[in-house]
C-alpha cells in the first residue's frame, strides 16, 4: 500500500509547559487527535499535552506507524527527563501497547481506554472491513450516523461533542477506514508479551460499550500486565472521553 507523504505528528492543544509531565494522547480510528477536547481544560492543569494526528492518506503497517510515533514522542520529549504518560483510546490503545513493547524507555505510565486490541475477538465488528469496503460512497457517509449510538452513550455527550464525533468519523476517507479496520483485525499481542510490560498501566473500561466487550478485555489485560489497575465506568460508552460527566484528570489523580 502506498504510504502518505506526511508523517504522523503531535498537535499541541494548549501552550507548551515544559515544567509539567507530558501526556501523549493517541486517538481512535479517526486519527485526528481532536476528540480529547472535553478533557483538555482539566488535564492542562497537570500535564503538557500532545495529541497524535495521523494523516488521512496514511496506509502504514502497525510497525511503521509505531516507529514513526516513537520518533515523534522522542522529538517532543527532547533531552530532558520528564515523565511521559501514554494515553491510548480504542485504536490508539493498540498503538500504545505496541509502543510500550517496542520502546519501554520512552514512556513512564500507560493509560488504556477501551483499547481495540480485542477487535478480532468480536464476531460482528470483525466483519467491519469487508462491509465498509462494499458500501457505496453515499452509504458510507450515512453509515457514520448509524454508528453513533454504538460509539458513544449519546445521552451523556453534549450536542457539540456529538457533532465533533460525527465530523471526526466523516473526516476519514472510506479507503483509509477500511485500512485501519484491517489493521485492527490483524492486531494481536501474546499474553507473554504483555507480561514484559512492568511499568504502571491504568485500564479504563466502559460497561456500556456497545462496540467492544471492553470490561471483559480489560480483565484479561489486567491479568497479564504485572503492574496494572482497572477501573470500570458503569454507564459510559465506547467514546467515554467525550462524556460530560467524565473527568480524566480526576481519575488519574486518584489512581496514578
Amino acid at each position: 500500500m502506498e504510504k502518505s507523504s506526511k508523517k504522523v505528528h503531535f498537535i499541541r492543544p494548549v501552550p507548551i509547559r515544559k515544567e509539567l509531565p507530558l501526556l501523549m494522547f493517541l486517538p481512535g480510528m479517526d486519527g485526528t487527535g481532536l476528540l480529547l477536547r472535553s478533557q483538555i481544560p482539566n488535564l492542562a492543569k497537570a500535564f503538557d499535552l500532545r495529541c497524535l494526528s495521523i494523516p488521512k492518506d496514511d496506509f502504514s503497517s502497525w510497525d511503521r506507524l509505531a516507529g514513526e510515533t516513537i520518533e515523534a514522542i522522542a522529538k517532543e520529549r527532547g533531552s530532558g527527563d520528564r515523565e511521559v504518560y501514554l494515553c491510548g483510546e480504542s485504536f490508539g490503545g493498540c498503538l500504545s501497547l505496541l509502543i510500550a513493547l517496542k520502546a519501554p524507555q520512552i514512556w513512564d505510565r500507560l493509560i488504556l481506554a477501551n483499547p481495540a486490541s480485542c477487535f478480532r475477538q468480536q464476531p460482528l465488528v470483525n466483519w467491519g472491513p469487508d462491509v465498509t469496503k462494499l458500501l457505496p460512497k453515499n452509504l458510507y457517509f450515512l453509515s457514520s450516523l448509524w454508528l453513533l449510538p454504538f460509539l458513544g452513550s449519546l445521552d451523556r455527550i453534549l450536542p457539540e461533542n456529538r457533532e465533533a464525533l460525527l465530523d471526526a468519523m466523516r473526516s476519514v476517507p472510506q479507503k483509509t477506514s477500511v485500512w485501519r479496520l484491517e489493521l485492527l483485525r490483524s492486531f494481536h499481542i501474546q499474553p507473554q508479551e504483555l507480561e514484559t510490560i512492568k511499568k504502571p498501566v491504568l485500564l479504563i473500561a466502559s460497561a456500556a460499550d456497545r462496540l467492544l466487550n471492553s470490561v471483559s478485555h480489560a480483565n484479561f489485560l489486567t491479568k497479564h500486565l504485572p503492574n496494572s489497575k482497572m477501573i470500570i465506568l458503569p454507564k459510559s460508552g465506547h467514546a467515554c472521553f467525550l462524556e460530560k460527566e467524565l473527568n480524566l484528570y480526576q481519575i488519574l489523580d486518584r489512581h496514578c
